[in-house]
C-alpha cells in the first residue's frame, strides 16, 4: 500500500508520468496540491482507497453484516413466536448463537466490526483510518439492506406487520416508550457493551485469552444488554435497544411507517456512548506490567524468576 509522498509514484502525489489517461490539466491540478492538503490526505488514509485488500475487507464486512442482521432478526422473531411463557429469556441465547460464529470467522479477516458503532469506536482509538471506516460504514448499511430485503421477501406478511419487520421501534402502536427513554437506553446499553468488549478486543488481550474466549465474551455482552433493555421497560411496543444504527436504518427504509418515529435516537445514543467511552478510556489504568519494568518473584527454593511486560499500547481489533 503506497504512501502519499512527494517522490513516490501515484495519482495523489502529482507524478502523472505513469497515468496517460489523465489529462495534462488534471496532472497540473494535482501537482498543485499543497503540503497541508497532502498531510490531510495522509491522515485520513486516502491511500487505502487504492488498496485492494481494503476493498476486499469492506466487501467481507458487507456480507458478514448481512448474515448477522438476518440471523439476529429472524431468531429474535422466532423467540417471540415460540409460544414460551417468557420468550424474552431466549433472546440472549439466540443472540449468542448468531453472533459467536460470525465474530469467530470475521475478526481475523476484517476486525469483525459488522456494526457502525464498533467501527466508530475503533476510529476514535486510531485502529483504522477514516477512509477505511467510511468504506466499512457504507458496507454495513448495504449489508443491512440486503438482510432486510431477504427478510421482507420471505417473512409472512402478517408476521412482518406484527413485528414491523423486526426493526427498531420506539413507540410501536402507542404502547412503547418515549424518545428520551429510548435514547437513555441506547446510550447506556451501548456504553456497557463497549466497556466490556473493547478492552478484551485489544490485540494483546486477544492473544492472552484466545480468539474463542474473546468472541464468546463479546457475544454474551451483546445478548445481556439487549435482554436488559427489553425487560427493564416492560412495554410491548418497544422493540428493545438497537445497538446497530445500520440495522435500524435499513429496516426503516424498507418497512417505513412508525420505524422512522424518533429514529435519530438509534444513531445519537450509540455514537454519543462511543465518545464518552473513548474519553473515559483515556483515563483508564494501563496494564500492570509496563514496558521495561521488571519484577522479581522468588519461589520457595530461593530461585528468582524475572518477568517483563511488553508494554504494548497499540489498539487493533485485528491486523488490517
Amino acid at each position: 500500500m503506497a504512501e502519499v509522498t512527494d517522490g513516490g509514484p501515484g495519482i495523489l502525489n502529482g507524478d502523472m508520468n505513469h497515468h496517460p489517461s489523465v489529462t495534462k490539466q488534471g496532472a497540473a491540478s494535482r501537482r498543485n496540491i499543497s503540503p497541508r492538503q497532502r498531510d490531510f490526505l495522509r491522515r485520513i488514509g486516502s491511500q487505502e482507497l487504492f488498496s485492494t485488500p481494503m476493498w476486499r475487507a469492506a466487501v467481507t464486512e458487507m456480507v458478514a453484516t448481512a448474515c448477522l442482521v438476518f440471523a439476529l432478526t429472524t431468531t429474535l422473531i422466532s423467540c417471540f413466536e415460540s409460544g414460551q411463557t417468557d420468550p424474552k429469556i431466549l433472546v440472549p441465547v439466540s443472540i449468542f448463537i448468531s453472533g459467536f460464529p460470525l465474530l469467530l470467522a470475521t475478526i481475523p479477516l476484517t476486525g469483525g466490526h459488522m456494526n457502525p458503532v464498533f467501527t466508530f469506536a475503533v476510529v476514535l482509538k486510531g485502529g483504522v483510518s477514516i477512509a477505511r471506516a467510511v468504506a466499512y460504514f457504507v458496507a454495513q448499511c448495504l449489508g443491512s439492506l440486503i438482510a432486510f430485503a431477504v427478510v421482507k421477501a420471505t417473512m409472512d406478511r402478517a408476521t412482518a406487520e406484527k413485528y414491523q419487520l423486526g426493526g427498531c421501534a420506539v413507540n410501536g402502536g402507542g404502547s412503547g416508550v418515549g424518545a428520551g427513554t429510548a435514547l437513555a437506553l441506547e446510550f447506556t446499553c451501548t456504553f456497557i457493551l463497549l466497556f466490556v468488549a473493547m478492552p478484551i478486543l485489544e490485540e494483546r488481550r486477544r492473544r492472552e485469552l484466545g480468539l474463542p474466549t474473546v468472541c464468546a465474551v463479546a457475544a454474551v455482552a451483546y445478548g445481556m444488554v439487549v435482554y436488559v433493555s427489553i425487560t427493564v421497560t416492560g412495554r410491548p411496543g418497544y422493540a428493545g435497544v438497537g445497538l446497530h444504527p445500520a440495522r435500524c436504518w435499513a429496516a426503516a427504509v424498507l418497512f417505513k411507517g412508525s420505524l422512522w418515529e424518533a429514529h435519530r435516537v438509534f444513531w445519537v445514543g450509540p455514537f454519543l456512548a462511543c465518545f464518552v467511552y473513548h474519553v473515559l478510556s483515556l483515563a483508564m489504568p494501563e496494564e500492570e506490567l509496563e514496558k521495561g519494568d521488571e519484577s522479581e518473584d522468588q519461589d520457595h527454593n530461593g530461585h528468582v524468576d524475572k518477568f517483563r511486560g511488553d508494554g504494548s499500547k497499540e489498539f487493533r481489533i485485528s491486523d488490517f
